[in-house]
């Protein structure tokens, strides 16, 4: 009998923690991300980041579904996600700036305020990433929807930066490899992080019209963006999901009152 209460022990453990071995996946694949940005493959630390947020969406369904939603495993998936959502992508934004100014033939030895600013001006995604997942874990609003960036969807547009630079493609070389271009990235996704602006789940309670049109108007458009764009079509998707926020925001608050 003794032996059978330990068997049941130790398979309730394993279940248990099956969701936290998924959330440290997700945590090695952000630590994998950052090596592969320092050795200089930010490819390859794009395409982590995206393993880690396969990992990160699976360690939350498992959860749900082996009911093993705990206080431990919310925390550690916190401490996991500044790693993979926060300082993971901020390491492939410092790659690039650190080219961009080597580029243009600035040593670290005539470095000025403003290149210094400039150089670890991409750290300003972690930090405010910490202040997102600090807000999220204390409110209680955000259930059915997100206030403010999902750090995981702001990873994966910054992720698919590299990506998009893999096709060779001269001109997506010469937009994102821009100073202007990544300053103001880092600058409007850092401020969306922490925004006011509500931005809902794709989570459905029932398939009903009435309380899914937009995630379904959302669907219906980034399908056709898939479609035209493909691949390339990622960084347009988050943008397309950021706006309807923004809007939703401005129509509840300006227009509606």
């Amino acid at each position: 009998m003794s032996q059978i209460l330990l068997q049941m022990k130790f398979f309730l453990w394993i279940k248990n923690s099956i969701p936290n071995l998924l959330t440290l996946l997700n945590l090695l694949a952000g630590c994998l991300s950052i090596i592969s940005s320092v050795e200089g493959y930010p490819l390859w630390a794009g395409i982590f980041i995206l393993v880690a947020a396969v990992f990160d969406f699976l360690d939350g369904l498992a959860a749900r579904l082996l009911k093993a939603v705990s206080s431990v495993g919310k925390e550690l998936d916190s401490l996991s996600d500044i790693i993979s959502f926060g300082l993971a992508p901020s390491f492939i934004l410092f790659v690039f700036m650190k080219s961009i100014l080597l580029l243009n033939h600035i040593e670290s030895t005539d470095l000025t305020c403003i290149n210094i600013f400039i150089l670890l001006s991409p750290f300003l995604i972690v930090v405010f990433s910490a202040l997102r997942l600090a807000k999220f874990n204390v409110d209680s609003r955000q259930t059915s929807e997100f206030i403010g960036l999902p750090t995981p969807a702001n990873a994966i547009f910054i992720a698919w930066l590299p990506v998009l630079l893999s096709s060779y493609n001269l001109t997506i070389y010469f937009i994102i490899l821009n100073l202007k271009t990544l300053l103001t990235i880092i600058i409007i996704h850092s401020l969306l992080l922490i925004s006011p602006f509500p931005l809902f789940s794709l989570k459905m309670k029932s398939f009903a019209w009435k309380e899914n049109k937009v995630r379904y108007f959302f669907l219906a458009v980034s399908i056709i963006l898939v479609v035209l764009l493909r691949w390339k079509s990622v960084p347009f998707i988050i943008w397309l999901y950021i706006l309807i926020g923004i809007v939703q925001y401005v129509y509840h608050k300006v227009i509606k009152t």
